[in-house]
């Protein structure tokens, strides 16, 4: 899929990496840019169309996907880390967490897959983390559900694969953004994260790693956990 040919919705618009999606899809000369958010007062770019959007509303996903019935490559980027522990953290949090994580994507595939064969096949992003493969204190509850998503995407993709439509996974260690901004430790930018992501929708890819800790832990994915994880489970 070529970017310039593109009428793309991207989630999570208002700032970060979903931001920076916005910034380089117009560089790249996308068809048409539908930019959502819970709060779209940020987005203030010429020529993009923001539209109010709670992912984890079925009734809101619907709305929106009614508006824009002519997207071709959706960007599920939205996302929470509350840094709730599993064993010990509200559960109430870790439900919300999922809500976004997980089933929000799964609300936007769900309702934009008719769409999508109908323009043609296209293509979905997911914005999932390495965190997905690898499980750390502070972050039990973010890894759990981007494991899901990690899952969901494995499944969107094959079901999905009959209608021609490009299911691909975007996996990054940490990045520069609001999320991150009390963890002391290296990052990459949005802007290479991003670059990364849209390389791969035209090249055609499947799973896109952004940076090199990633591709390191999909390296380790064969090895027994004790291997993977070393003291932190062997004491």
């Amino acid at each position: 899929m070529l970017i310039a040919d593109a009428v793309v919705l991207v989630t999570g618009a208002n700032r970060g990496i979903g931001a920076e999606f916005v910034r380089q899809l117009r560089e790249r000369g996308a068809a048409k840019i539908y930019a959502t958010a819970r709060d779209v007062d940020p987005i203030d770019v010429d020529g993009v169309h923001a539209l109010p959007l709670d992912i984890t509303d079925e009734g809101q996903v619907r709305a929106v996907a009614a508006q824009a019935r002519d997207v071709t490559l959706l960007i599920n980027n939205a996302g929470v880390a509350s840094g709730t522990d599993l064993l010990g953290g509200d559960l109430a949090t870790i439900r919300d967490d999922l809500e976004t994580n997980l089933f929000g994507p799964l609300h936007l595939t769900r309702a934009f897959a008719p769409i999508l064969v109908a323009n043609g096949g296209g293509a979905i992003l997911n914005v999932l983390s390495a965190a997905a493969w690898f499980s750390s204190p502070g972050a039990t509850s973010y890894a759990m559900t981007k494991a899901a998503a990690w899952s969901l995407t494995d499944a969107t993709r094959v079901q999905l694969a009959s209608q021609g439509t490009q299911v691909a996974g975007l996996l990054m260690a940490l990045v520069e953004t609001d999320m991150s901004a009390g963890i002391d430790a290296p990052k990459s930018s949005p802007a290479s994260i991003v670059t990364a992501a849209l390389d791969g929708i035209e090249a055609g890819a499947i799973e896109i790693l952004a940076d090199e800790i990633t591709v390191g832990l999909k390296g380790q994915m064969h090895l027994d956990p004790t291997a993977r994880y070393g003291a932190m489970i062997t004491g």
